[in-house]
């Protein structure tokens, strides 16, 4: 099982929706992975495989997990569900 964290400015509003985004595609592909959201600030002390997040702050969190997954559209499905299985085929 893999560990996601889906961070925004704020961790209210937009990491809010893309989590609900993110549940619905591992639920429709049983990916393994377990999500939880919060803020930038919760990046730093985050210890699992994966940060999902919006693609304009997406640069300044690399080095800070193994993976990060910039999202240009936190309402497209199908970019969410194309980044994330890409993810689990690397």
């Amino acid at each position: 099982m893999k560990k996601a964290l889906i961070a925004c400015r704020t961790g209210m509003g937009s990491s809010m929706m893309l989590k609900i985004k993110v549940d619905q595609i591992v639920r429709k592909n049983n990916f393994p992975l377990e999500v939880e959201h919060g803020t930038l600030d919760d990046v730093k002390g985050f210890r699992g495989d994966l940060i999902i997040t919006m693609t304009d702050v997406a640069d300044d969190l690399k080095g800070q997990a193994p993976n990060v997954i910039g999202v240009d559209n936190l309402m497209d499905k199908n970019e969410i569900e194309t980044k994330l299985k890409e993810f689990f085929d690397q």
